[in-house]
Formats: structure tokens, sequence, C-alpha cells
């Protein structure tokens, strides 16, 4: 069986935001239809987004990193949203995998986001139904589309090629080989979803950083710098060429 989905390389992903903006101007032009933001800055801000980058300071200072987490829904094997659903609106499609909402039969009462554990459901301020990502399903079978592009625009937005596509149950994919050989995981196993989206953990790089890499060149302060074993020693500035 097919089970589409993301993986995120969170080594290489910037936090650029372009997955996000690329996300609403495809979907509120599809079949998502429209995605409300109308107060996006306020004390109490609303709106609707399929795909969300929160950044994180991990580690103890001075040796800390910034991290930048993309959060959307997970495409759960297992999702418990859809047995919740009263009126059969939420639904996953055995043919690959995507849970999606079906807006006629969705009466925004709320029961799949508060069943969701990674809070991936939003209610639609303006028609008051639920709404979540679809992961293109619009975009990766419209034959019109170059097939190189048929893939969530997320992913063609990515400058950084931090998020990959594909089928998760292909062991032969290029997002399985990814999991497969980076130590890729899911989110919270523990609740027994089995989310389709995985993540590429961070690898830590560690940079070695020399004294005389710390050195200014044009030395502005004209100070006498302690530069390794040899002791002090004076760069020459701009004023010592000049007055030769």
């Amino acid at each position: 069986m097919t089970q589409l989905a993301l993986v995120i390389d969170l080594n290489v992903c910037v936090g650029c935001h372009a997955c996000v903006t690329s996300c609403k101007e495809w979907n509120t032009s599809g079949i998502a239809g429209y995605l409300s933001d109308d107060n996006p800055y306020g004390a109490e801000p609303t709106g609707t987004f399929f795909n969300r980058v929160q950044t994180f300071e991990v580690g103890q200072y001075p040796d800390t990193q910034t991290v930048h987490f993309p959060k959307s829904c997970l495409h759960c094997e297992e999702p418990p949203c859809v047995p919740v659903c009263p009126t059969g609106a939420s639904y996953k499609r055995p043919e690959d995998g995507i849970v999606l909402v079906d807006y006629d039969k969705c009466i925004g009462c709320k029961y799949c986001s508060w069943a969701c554990p990674y809070g991936a459901r939003e209610l639609d301020e303006h028609q008051k139904v639920m709404k979540k990502c679809t992961l293109c399903v619009d975009r990766i079978y419209d034959e019109s589309i170059p097939k190189t592009e048929r893939k969530p625009a997320c992913v063609n937005a990515c400058p950084t090629s931090a998020r990959l596509f594909g089928d998760v149950h292909d062991s032969e994919s290029e997002v399985s080989r990814a999991i497969r050989e980076q130590g890729g995981y899911a989110l919270m196993p523990e609740w027994g979803t089995k989310p389709a989206n995985h993540y590429l953990p961070r690898r830590r790089i560690e940079v070695t950083i020399h004294d005389d890499e710390l050195v200014r060149v044009d030395n502005p302060l004209k100070k006498e710098i302690d530069v390794g074993p040899s002791g002090p020693v004076r760069e020459q500035t701009l004023d010592d060429i000049t007055s030769w």
C-alpha cells in the first residue's frame, strides 16, 4: 500500500518560511479554498495555515544552536482525527494514505483538532470548517504540470532541499533511503498514530576557530593583540602604511 509523506531535514532547514508562503499561495487558489488570515498580529492572533515553522534555541549558553522546525499534518497511518469525526468528514485515502477533510460534511465541531496530538488542525474563521495540509493532492496528480514539479508546493519552494516527498512504504524511494540512512524519526511514536511524515535529525558540526581568525586585519583599536604562543604582536595599520 502506498503512503505518501514528507521527510524534513532539520540540518539544512534555514527557517526562511518559503514553504509557509508557497503553501498558502497554492492552497488558497486550490481545493483548500479561502484560508482566512484576518488578525495575524493581534494580542490573540488568528489565521489558517497548513504549514508553520517554529524556531527554537537549544543547548546551554554559550554552546547553543538555532533549530527551525517545520510542522504540518503528519498524515498518520493510524490517524486519531478520523474515527472521532461524527460526520465522516475526516478520512484517509486508501490509494495514497493522504488524510483529507470533506468540507461538505464538516460541521466545525473541532473533535478532530482535540484528537490530534500534533496540533495540525485549524478552524477557518470564514467557512467554519476544519482545514489541514492536503499534501497538495490537487497538484501531485495534475498531468498538466511538468512531472518534475508534481510535488507539494512546499517541496518545490524549499531553497535548501530540506523537504523530500515520496512513498515511505517503497523501500527504494528517496524518502525511505533518507529515513534509513540518516536516522529519520517520527514525532511522538508513543501515541501509536504512526506518523507518515518523518524528520532527519540535526547533525552536530564542530567548527575549529584558530586564534588568528579572531583578529581583525585592520585592527581598528590599534592595540597589541595576543596571538597564539608567540606572545603579543602589533598588527600593521593603515596609519603605519601611510606614514612610510
